[in-house]
C-alpha cells in the first residue's frame, strides 16, 4: 500500500506512551517507515536544579518507552533515539541525517514551546521537510469551544457546559498505533544507544522511588486501576489532604504517560452510570482543558494578569517581603496547615489541590506578595508542573485570572485547617514537632497558654515559629491593597 511519506520522524515531547498516541498513530499511517526521538532539551534542563524529580521521572519513563516501542514493532532493533541537546537545533539536524520527509509531533500551547516549534518548522522547511503537528494532550483545544459570539471563554461554568455538549455521551475516539506498527524502523547504528543515565545528563538521583512514584505508562496504569475503585467517592474525599482521595495522575498527565482521552472516557462512563464522584472528577479534567485554552488564546497571562487592572496592585517589596517569602517557601510561617503543605511540596514535589489554594491565598492575601513569586516557586518544585494549570491556579487565588475567586474572599488558614484537617493528621505527618498537640490545639498553637505548650513539648520560637502575620491585620491590609480594583471585582 502506497503511503504519503517514505520516511517520517515522531518527536515525542509530552506524550511519552505508545497507547493512544496521536502523533505516533498519524505517522505510522502516513509513512512507510517511522523513526522515533525524544530530546532531553538543554534549553530546559540546563536551568533546573541538579536533583530534580521530573528529570528522573522522564529518564525512567524513556527507558520504558524505548522498550514499549520495540515490543510494539516486534523487532529488537527498533526503539527510541534519545538526544541531549537543544531541540530547535538537533531535530532539523536529525531529520536531515535520517532522510525523512516529515516530522510528527503533538501540539504544545506554551509560548516558549510555540516559539521553539516555529524555529524548528522554519529550519525543516528550508530542507524541504514538513512539520506535522496534531492535537493530543487535551480533548478540545484553542478555539474548538467558543461562546455563541465566537470568542474564547473566560468563565469556567459556561465553558464546561459547552464542552460537555460538544463531547456528548460517546467517549473520545482514541488513536490506535498497533495496526500499523510494522512501519516502525530500526534505529541506525549511530543512534542505537541506551537512554543516558542521570549522571551523564549532569543530574543526581532523587527520592522518587522512596516516594512510591512509578514513572512510565505502567505507573500510570496502576494509578488508573487504583482510582477506578475510589472514583465514586471522589466528591466526598477530594478536599481532605490526609485522605486518599485524588487520582494522583497529574504528573502522568503532565508527561503524557496516560491518555487524557482514556481518562475522560472512564470518567464519562461512570458519570453516565450515576456516579457523582466521577462527574466531579470529569469536571476537574475539564478545568485542565479550560486552562490550556486560556493560555492558547491569551498567551499574555504567562507574564501578566488576565485582568489588566490587577497589575496596578502594589505588592510588598524589599527585605521584609523577601523574609516573608523565605518563611513561606521554608514552611515557617507559624500557620501549621500552610507550613505542613509547604513541607509536603519541598519533600515530595506534590501538593494536594486544596492546599495549593490555601498556600497560594496565604502568600498573596496574607503576606501581600506578588502571585508570580509563588508561581515561580511552584514551577521549580512541582512534579506535575504545567504552565497553564499553575498559572491559572495562581491567578485564581490572586483574583486576577479567569473565573477567579473575588478579591475580598480571603481564606482563613485556621478555619481551612479545622475544616479540612480536623484531627491534624496531615499537619502531624509533616510537622512532627506538633504531634503531641490535640485536635483543637494544633490549628493555632500560638493561642495556647504556656502550660499547654509545655505539656506538648512545644516552645514557640524554638520548636515552631510564631505567626509571621496576624490574620485580621493581614486581611485588612489586603482589602486596602486591592482597593485599586474594587470597581472591577
Amino acid at each position: 500500500m502506497h503511503k504519503e511519506f517514505d520516511s517520517g520522524l515522531v518527536w515525542f515531547r509530552r506524550d511519552l506512551r505508545v497507547h493512544d498516541n496521536a502523533a505516533l498513530s498519524d505517522a505510522l499511517q502516513r509513512c512507510a517507515q517511522v523513526h522515533c526521538v525524544f530530546v532531553l532539551d538543554r534549553a530546559i534542563l540546563d536551568g533546573l536544579p541538579r536533583a530534580d524529580r521530573r528529570v528522573e521521572f522522564i529518564r525512567e519513563t524513556l527507558v520504558e518507552l524505548n522498550a514499549s516501542l520495540r515490543k510494539l514493532a516486534d523487532k529488537p532493533t527498533a526503539g527510541l533515539i534519545v538526544l541531549h541537546a537543544a531541540a530547535h537545533e538537533t531535530i532539523p539536524a536529525l531529520a536531515a541525517a535520517l532522510g525523512v520527509q516529515a516530522v510528527f509531533a503533538a501540539h504544545d500551547y506554551e509560548p516558549q514551546a510555540i516559539a521553539r516549534d516555529y524555529a524548528v518548522e522554519a529550519a525543516l522547511g528550508g530542507q524541504g521537510i514538513a512539520l506535522v503537528t496534531v492535537k493530543d494532550h487535551v480533548i478540545f483545544e484553542r478555539r474548538e469551544v467558543l461562546t455563541q459570539t465566537g470568542k474564547p471563554y473566560g468563565v469556567f461554568t459556561p465553558y464546561m457546559r459547552a464542552w460537555l455538549a460538544r463531547l456528548g455521551d460517546a467517549p473520545p475516539a482514541q488513536h490506535a498505533c498497533e495496526p500499523h506498527a510494522q512501519a516502525l524502523a530500526a534505529r541506525p547504528a549511530a543512534y542505537a544507544h541506551d537512554v543516558p543515565s542521570l549522571e551523564a545528563l549532569g543530574f543526581e538521583a532523587t527520592n522518587l522511588v522512596t516516594l512510591g512514584i512509578t514513572p512510565g505508562a505502567s505507573g500510570a496504569a496502576k494509578l488508573v486501576d487504583d482510582f477506578w475503585e475510589r472514583m465514586d467517592r471522589y466528591e466526598e474525599t477530594r478536599n481532605f489532604p490526609s485522605v486518599k482521595g485524588p487520582s494522583y495522575l497529574s504528573v502522568h498527565l503532565r508527561f503524557g504517560t496516560v491518555s487524557i482521552r482514556q481518562l475522560v472516557g472512564l470518567a464519562l462512563q461512570r458519570k453516565l452510570e450515576g456516579s457523582a464522584g466521577a462527574a466531579v472528577w470529569l469536571g476537574e479534567l475539564i478545568w485542565r482543558d479550560f486552562y490550556f485554552q486560556v493560555l492558547a488564546n491569551f498567551p499574555q497571562v504567562a507574564r501578566d494578569a488576565f485582568k489588566p487592572e490587577y497589575d496596578a496592585i502594589q505588592w510588598e517589596q524589599g527585605e521584609h517581603a523577601q523574609a516573608l517569602f523565605d518563611a513561606w517557601c521554608q514552611g515557617t510561617t507559624g500557620y501549621p496547615l500552610v507550613d505542613a503543605a509547604m513541607a509536603q511540596l519541598n519533600q515530595t514535589g506534590y501538593m494536594h489541590n486544596r492546599l495549593r489554594m490555601v498556600t497560594g491565598s496565604f502568600l498573596v492575601k496574607h503576606l501581600g506578595l506578588d502571585w508570580r513569586w509563588g508561581e515561580r516557586y511552584f514551577a521549580e518544585k512541582l512534579n506535575d508542573f504545567d504552565l497553564s494549570a499553575n498559572n491559572g491556579g495562581w491567578q485564581w487565588v490572586s483574583s486576577s485570572g479567569c473565573d477567579a475567586q473575588p478579591y475580598f474572599r480571603i481564606f482563613n488558614p485556621i478555619n481551612q485547617s479545622e475544616k479540612f484537617d480536623a484531627q491534624g493528621k496531615f499537619i502531624k505527618r509533616y510537622l512532627p514537632q506538633l504531634a503531641k498537640l490535640n485536635a483543637k490545639q494544633i490549628h493555632a498553637p500560638w493561642k495556647l497558654g504556656a502550660l499547654e505548650l509545655a505539656a506538648a513539648g512545644v516552645e514557640l520560637g524554638k520548636d515552631y515559629p510564631r505567626p509571621v502575620v496576624d490574620h485580621a491585620e493581614a486581611r485588612a491590609l489586603t482589602l486596602q491593597r486591592y482597593a485599586v480594583v474594587r470597581k472591577n471585582p
